[in-house]
């Protein structure tokens, strides 16, 4: 607030006059004329010297259409050159800078301050660009000098830097501020010194949970920050945690992982106590929903919180197989979504892991129970299932086929997903064993026939279609050029990812649903009326495994065995706890599958399978997402020559378009569109974007190039919907030249 007050007394010299002389005897103004903008320029005089060449510039210069100002530390009786622009333009005297300060306060404010001189300079310092409040909360005591809530943090992030801007008695002002709030004695110290005081009293604080709201509002901010926020990375990792701290203790805001991971292992040896979880559950919530936890990457407590406070009890209640998978797909699929984030972020610590992984294994034992007492009425839903789509749906359709996604995998990428787009959410149950070439097969081929290759299958649903216009394409080509009547895609990252890193491979998981969700609404963006999610089979995850856990058989004669189930030639015996399934599979005439989620003891490694059949293999997702946003745009367009194209003599054809609307209104009055070309569903060209306004004829002409039949089609250039189509067919009779 100084700098206005000060610029006001040389504003009101300078509105008549060009020349005001800063007489400053106390030798501690001179900061005010950085308040001053640059439009006044600015000498200095402190000896006859500097006197003498601040008037020959001045006079040499345009001094008629200039403001100037001229500083000096002597007194007026002691000027010689410069004395007369105190006479005949103007001064203004501070003898005591306190004085001068007092005085502008009391001018303004009609208040008196009560500081000591040095005091008083760092506040009127430290008042530049600052408004009255700042006084009046130094005047009342309700606030300081200095404002810890907003200097602290840029302090502490750049000590050195920032003090830079103080003169050295404001800056051991600023210090004793600091050491104020710290509660200790001002020593001189470097800054960087006193900048890790601070971060470690800010740390002590959280440690102790005291009720200090200025230290834990600078934590709060600083975490949030944008500028800032590396240099709290950095401290944070210099900070060593004492020992024997109070676990319990903390703030729940607190940003020691290390904590955390102290909390998690003693909540996972009592998890089996219900007693002490309720004393843990107020805990585990506050860290849920604590920001800065989020901020900092601690998200694994919304997990846990599911995993705990899931109701086991509901399990017994399960009398028919679709009893369990309904409540698979609305209850306990949250809970594979929750160990499959565990294990995500704990996969490499297993003494914090192995507590939630047993837990978890008997939560799914309790429900597998169920699950294969009810499984003989268990019938798959899967065969034929792309051509089932296909032929339900009128409109432009995508299909993504993904490999190896889970019912729970599914409901992330939905999430992903803007709402916009609206989403019906069933499920596929699948054929067994729960494998690629078997369940591939069966989605895409209608007769259950099995196909070892992708080419095989989609080569059979286009044969079985030939009506329809499929385009087949791997889901990382589609873009928005990618326009079919129905569109397969295929995504295998996930099962490859699995098959090839097993628990490794989890961290990569996250990567592949964004891909899912960020090509779903492509699709929906891109024309496609309707966009169908669906997979081969799902998997499990067996976590870090023990010998014990691996299932061993002794089957005779040829056998084949795999992680999830074992082919044999011939029926066996000794199947305890085993279920059997005649199958023709080569060779082999049967299939075992376990009635567990532990593994058959097989030479590789472990963490990542499928093939076997509990829900997390069998339940998958069969998801759609509609967008039924309608086309405001009223301006129809039509082709008008469709009989003329249907049998086209010579290698060249024009195809007539027309734009018309009974409307009159602005939706009416242009179309962009751009025209497509295909054969054989393979995309051979894409016109530039063509602007149609109401009543226009387009007359388009192109070549076959050598192909007997062409597909055009006319989309809206904005939405990539299919506004228009049609089939070209070349005649191929012999030319007579006109003989006949």
């Amino acid at each position: 607030m100084i700098d206005k007050w000060f610029k006001k007394d040389v504003e009101k010299v300078l509105k008549d006059k060009n020349i005001v002389v800063l007489i400053d005897e106390s030798n501690e103004s001179k900061f005010l004329l950085d308040c001053l903008s640059d439009d006044i320029l600015k000498y200095e005089a402190n000896d006859e010297i500097e006197e003498l060449k601040t008037k020959y510039f001045i006079e040499k210069e345009d001094s008629d259409t200039n403001k100037y100002i001229i500083y000096t530390n002597s007194s007026k009786e002691k000027l010689k050159f410069i004395r007369e622009y105190c006479e005949i333009d103007g001064d203004i005297h501070i003898s005591n800078i306190q004085n001068y300060i007092k005085q502008k306060i009391f001018e303004n404010l009609k208040e008196n301050i009560n500081k000591t001189d040095s005091e008083l300079l760092s506040a009127a310092k430290n008042s530049i660009g600052k408004d009255e409040i700042y006084w009046r909360g130094l005047i009342s005591g309700t606030s300081g000098i200095f404002d810890l809530g907003k200097e602290l943090l840029p302090f502490i992030d750049n000590p050195e830097q920032y003090v830079s801007k103080y003169d050295s008695a404001t800056k051991i002002e600023f210090y004793k501020r600091i050491n104020e709030y710290l509660k200790q004695q001002y020593i001189d110290k470097p800054a960087i010194t006193l900048a890790k005081e601070i971060v470690n009293y800010i740390f002590n604080v959280l440690i102790e949970n005291k009720d200090d709201n200025l230290s834990k509002s600078i934590y709060s901010t600083w975490i949030d920050s944008k500028e800032y926020g590396k240099s709290f990375i950095k401290y944070l990792k210099q900070y060593s945690l004492v020992d024997n701290i109070d676990i319990w203790k903390l703030d729940p805001s607190h940003p020691f992982r290390k904590i955390d991971i102290e909390w998690l292992k003693e909540i996972g040896k009592n998890i089996n106590d219900q007693t002490k979880l309720t004393q843990y559950i107020p805990r585990i919530n506050q860290r849920v929903s604590n920001k800065e936890a989020n901020k900092i990457g601690i998200t694994f407590w919304k997990d846990v919180k599911v995993l705990i406070e899931f109701n086991k009890d509901e399990i017994t209640k399960l009398s028919s197989i679709n009893e369990c998978i309904d409540f698979y797909t609305k209850k306990l699929y949250k809970v594979d979504q929750s160990i499959r984030s565990l294990y995500t972020e704990f996969i490499d610590d297993e003494s914090v892991l192995s507590y939630y992984q047993e837990y978890y294994k008997e939560l799914m034992n309790l429900f597998l129970d169920k699950w294969f007492q009810y499984f003989d009425q268990y019938t798959q839903t899967q065969t034929g299932k792309l051509k089932e789509i296909i032929e339900s749906n009128s409109e432009k359709t995508a299909i993504i086929v993904g490999d190896g996604v889970t019912y729970e995998t599914s409901q992330n990428i939905a999430s992903k997903i803007s709402s916009e787009f609206k989403c019906e959410n069933n499920h596929i149950l699948v054929d067994t064993p729960s494998i690629t070439e078997n369940n591939m097969s069966q989605i895409y081929v209608s007769n259950g026939t099995i196909f070892k290759t992708l080419t095989d299958r989609e080569k059979f649903l286009s044969n079985e279609l030939n009506d329809k216009n499929i385009g087949f394409i791997y889901l990382d080509d589609v873009n928005e050029d990618t326009q079919y009547d129905y569109l397969v895609c295929q995504y295998k990252d996930i099962d490859e990812l699995g098959d090839k890193m097993n628990n490794k491979a989890l961290k990569y998981f996250e990567e592949a649903e964004n891909t899912f969700a960020s090509k779903i609404e492509m699709l929906l963006n891109n024309g496609y009326k309707k966009v169908y999610l669906i997979t081969d089979h799902g998997f499990v995850l067996t976590g870090h495994i023990k010998e014990h856990d691996k299932i061993e058989v002794n089957f005779e004669g040829s056998i084949k065995k795999a992680e999830r189930y074992i082919r044999t030639a011939k029926q066996q015996s000794n199947i305890t706890n085993l279920i059997e399934k005649e199958q023709v599979h080569g060779e082999y005439n049967y299939v075992y599958f376990s009635n567990t989620m532990n593994p058959f003891k097989t030479v590789g490694q472990y963490g990542f399978s499928h093939g076997g059949l509990s829900p997390q293999e069998l339940i998958t997702p069969y998801l759609s997402w509609s967008n039924e946003r309608e086309d405001i745009n009223s301006l129809n367009i039509k082709i008008t020559n469709r009989n003329e194209l249907s049998n086209v003599t010579g290698n060249l054809y024009q195809v007539k378009i027309e734009a018309n609307s009974s409307l009159d209104d602005i939706f009416s009055v242009e179309r962009k569109i751009v025209i497509l070309q295909f054969n054989n569903n393979k995309q051979l060209s894409k016109s530039e974007i063509i602007t149609m306004k109401n009543k226009d004829i387009l007359k388009k002409e192109f070549e076959f190039d050598g192909y007997d039949k062409i597909d055009v089609q006319i989309l809206d250039a904005n939405s990539k919907e299919l506004i228009e189509k049609v089939t070209v067919s070349k005649k191929n009779d012999r030319d007579l030249g006109g003989l006949l």
